[in-house]
């Protein structure tokens, strides 16, 4: 029987079905809902064309996620996500009107598997382990950024009248506006006024509920009450007042974002340190276990999802790309790369210098003449080989294969 591929054009309420044979002939078009029975329409419209379980019909679609993807996915058929630039690449290719349909695109996208399936990589067969620590470690990093994102929009609110609690809070060694002592005290002081009023015996009652200094409460006490009946200049009462509603109202969405990220990392550190691979992940300098979890979030656990260690380092950004043409030849730093991995790979680098043997291999780099930048992404790049190495083989990390002591040259 002639290989079938299948196309789906993916949208909110239905979903566009194409099937092509190996000539590039449509033998069935649908239109499906999205929803279970939609789904198994598509499921009855495969099996129709020669779909079991030994032989799978490949589906190319524009998006790896969603309920559609995730239900493929569990039949155990590869799915192509297709690039919607890439594709409408290819519609150029059949047409130079410049039309389109979403039943022509699914044709497209299932004549983009018979022509140039090899050029497309298939989603990766992780386990509901790794997908669901992948949805665990993205959504703790988001709302990482969400969270200071409020905090610098709180930052930029006190400035216009609160510059006492910017002194007391913000800045070197101070403890942060996202700290539970800040928030605390801020929601119970929310304007100068209020703050200037504050006793000794208030201020130990509210540093007891947020969290005790290191310095002790009383030296604390006696901080705040400096700082906060400092001459500082004011606005008008009741501009002030209205400023202090609003600084309430961001410390009420600074306290929501600090719980989400709490809650967000216990749960992911639970789901990573589950997974099999977490020992190895985590034997590796530099990396703690939300930064593993990043990194185990984005290069999954299937084994096969790369060729060797020179394609998950362009994965992630850490091997340079050439660009030549005629007498022109340069080797920049990639951009297109997985945008996450990479910037856990940088933190990740940074972290290792504490280490002698990466620090050795990033000094042995800045001396050669390489910026910060470039020698800190070459240290990620030899620490991601390595960790390919050692998830292939199971094996921990050991700094005598991976950072290995020059040899000296007879005399």
């Amino acid at each position: 029987m002639s290989p079938i591929y299948c196309g789906i054009d993916w949208a909110e309420g239905h979903h566009d079905i194409a099937l092509v044979d190996q000539d590039g002939t449509q033998v069935a078009k649908l239109r499906i809902s999205d929803d279970s029975a939609g789904f198994h329409a598509l499921l009855e419209l495969l099996s129709r064309h020669g779909d079991t379980a030994e032989t799978p019909i490949p589906v190319a679609i524009e998006t790896p996620r969603g309920l559609l993807v995730a239900s493929l996915r569990a039949t155990g058929r590869e799915i192509y996500a297709i690039n919607p630039l890439a594709a409408a690449r290819y519609r150029d290719r059949g047409s130079v009107s410049r039309a389109k349909s979403d039943a022509a695109d699914a044709r497209i996208l299932a004549n983009i598997l018979r022509t140039d399936r090899h050029a497309h990589r298939p989603l990766p067969a992780d386990s509901e382990a790794v997908q669901a620590i992948a949805v665990l470690a993205r959504a703790h990093q988001d709302a990482i950024w969400d969270r200071q994102q409020m905090i610098n929009r709180l930052r930029s609110h006190l400035r216009e009248y609160y510059p006492a609690a910017l002194m007391a809070f913000h800045g070197p060694r101070k403890p942060g506006l996202d700290s539970p002592r800040a928030r605390v005290i801020l929601a119970a002081a929310p304007t100068p006024a209020d703050a200037a009023k504050l006793s000794r015996t208030q201020l130990r009652a509210l540093l007891k509920r947020g969290e005790r200094p290191r310095c002790g409460i009383e030296a604390e006490v006696e901080r705040l009450r400096g700082i906060f009946r400092t001459d500082c200049l004011r606005q008008l009462p009741q501009v002030e007042k209205a400023l202090g509603h609003q600084t309430a109202a961001l410390i009420r969405q600074v306290d929501a974002a600090c719980i989400s990220v709490a809650q967000l990392g216990t749960a992911t550190e639970e789901a990573f340190l589950a997974h099999p691979d977490a020992d190895i992940i985590t034997s590796f300098p530099g990396l703690s276990v939300p930064s593993g979890a990043r990194v185990l979030a984005e290069i999954g656990d299937d084994r096969e999802r790369f060729a060797d260690a020179r394609a998950v380092k362009a994965y992630a950004g850490a091997a340079p790309v050439t660009r030549a043409s005629g007498r022109s030849h340069v080797v920049v730093a990639r951009t297109v790369k997985n945008q996450r991995l990479a910037a856990a790979g940088y933190m990740w680098a940074f972290a290792a210098l504490r280490t002698e043997a990466p620090r050795t291999h990033y000094d042995r780099r800045r001396a050669g003449g390489e910026r910060h930048t470039a020698a800190l992404r070459n240290l990620f790049n030899k620490l991601l080989g390595c960790l390919y190495h050692c998830l292939q083989r199971r094996i921990p990390f050991d700094p005598n294969q991976a950072f290995p002591a020059p040899m000296d040259l007879a005399a």
